[in-house]
């Protein structure tokens, strides 16, 4: 036996309370199996009285059909107004009165039936069914077949997203990260096997501790790639706490794991060997426990033209991008830039004094002057020369309003 609702609400919630073999047939239709409801309602009266009982409850407004297939309490659920029993066997006769909307045919098959005459259901049932697949082709046999109400499916339900989550309840508060660490332990290693038995592995940890003050404590780790792997999962999950304890004893653990399908990666035979993804990012957990957030991590190049402005990134996607025939001097960078004296010969730098530099400017190439951010309080301004020195040696020389520095070699 199956239901339908059609109207206006929040169906399928309404549906899921009675089975779970829910189908989202249209934005305002849902079917639904009501087979063995019996047992705890009694007659199909009993149980339309229910059905009805808890939608007034919810406040959902729609018309209710029941029948022994789920097309026919469809149409009927679309075609009559408040609640409809279907009568098994006269399943034809009791939808004969109905339009042909109810079936949702496409238009140039509606323009087609009505040339013909037909508007009905019944009308519709009536016709010979080789008549029928001569001229309208399958999609006329379908409709034929709904408006005898003889169609025969099962339901396509609907599929909740997989959730792989799991919680614990202490019944005395935990203060220690060890008995935390071991109750993680625990979660980890059934979801971890949930996952894997569906050829699944996660991205993502999202860990929820209730505190006994009745705050909350959540923390997310996100993970380079997706992995199974326990032991660095639970590592990962202790460091995290270390460096961001609870402010309060723990009662209640939830551990929940995002699932995602796994990555396999094709090593190169020349290509070096690179570590574990998941290992390096508990190495560098590891790392960031000893010098803090914030300080691990690679540098990433700001876009502007300040000179050396870069900022720290806390994951990298590692990407060698090299052009054919490109050839670049290597340049090696002064930290900090060496304060120099300049002497100076018609305008230009003639000869060089600074920590480990020293000689005569023999060649030279600039001043380039750059500048910027002249519209924040950070501004910055500076004229650069490529020279070349006595000492044989290539260096960039720079001047700004703090004075001289040399702020590198060339190789």
């Amino acid at each position: 036996m199956y239901a339908c609702l059609h109207g206006q609400g929040d169906l399928t919630v309404l549906a899921s309370e009675f089975s779970p073999l829910v189908e989202r047939t249209a934005a305002d239709t849902v079917a639904f199996d009501v087979s063995g409801l019996e047992r705890l309602f009694g007659m199909p009266q009993e149980i339309v009285q229910a059905i009805r009982r808890r939608a007034a409850e919810r406040g959902v407004q729609a018309s209710l059909a029941l029948a022994m297939n789920p097309d026919a309490a469809i149409c009927a659920s679309r075609g009559f107004a408040g609640v409809s029993i279907v009568p098994q066997g006269d399943e034809a006769k009791f939808l004969g009165s109905l339009p042909l909307a109810v079936l949702g045919p496409s238009e140039e098959m509606i323009e087609t039936l009505e040339r013909w005459g037909i508007r009905r259901l019944r009308e519709l049932a009536a016709l010979p069914s080789l008549g029928i697949a001569e001229r309208l082709g399958p999609e006329g046999l379908k409709l034929r077949e709904l408006a005898r109400g003889e169609a025969q499916r099962k339901l396509l339900a609907i599929e909740e997203p997989a959730r792989f989550e799991d919680e614990i309840e202490l019944e005395y508060p935990v203060e220690l990260l060890e008995p935390l660490a071991f109750l993680l332990a625990r979660l980890i290693n059934g979801l971890a096997t949930r996952l894997a038995t569906r050829g699944l592995a996660t991205d993502e940890l999202r860990l929820r501790l209730r505190l006994e003050n009745c705050a909350a404590h959540e923390r997310r780790l996100r993970l380079p790639v997706p992995s199974l792997d326990t032991k660095a999962f639970l590592k990962l999950l202790q460091l995290d706490l270390e460096a961001h304890p609870p402010a309060a004893p723990v009662v209640h653990v939830r551990l929940e794991m995002n699932p995602v399908k796994p990555q396999a990666a094709q090593g190169g035979l020349y290509v070096p060997v690179a570590p574990e993804p998941v290992k390096l990012e508990l190495t560098l957990a590891r790392i960031r426990a000893i010098v803090g957030e914030g300080r691990v991590g690679y540098a990433e190049l700001l876009d502007t033209h300040r000179p050396d402005a870069w900022r720290m990134r806390a994951q990298a996607t590692w990407r060698t991008e090299r052009r054919a025939g490109a050839t670049n001097a290597g340049f090696r960078r002064f930290r900090p830039a060496r304060v120099a004296r300049v002497t100076l010969a018609a305008g230009q730098p003639g000869y060089i004094t600074a920590e480990g530099v020293r000689g005569q400017v023999l060649e030279y190439a600039g001043p380039w002057r750059t500048s910027g951010d002249w519209w924040t309080s950070d501004a910055w301004q500076r004229d650069e020369w490529d020279i070349a020195l006595s000492d044989g040696a290539l260096y960039r020389l720079y001047c700004s309003p703090e004075g001289w520095f040399v702020e590198g070699s060339y190789d």
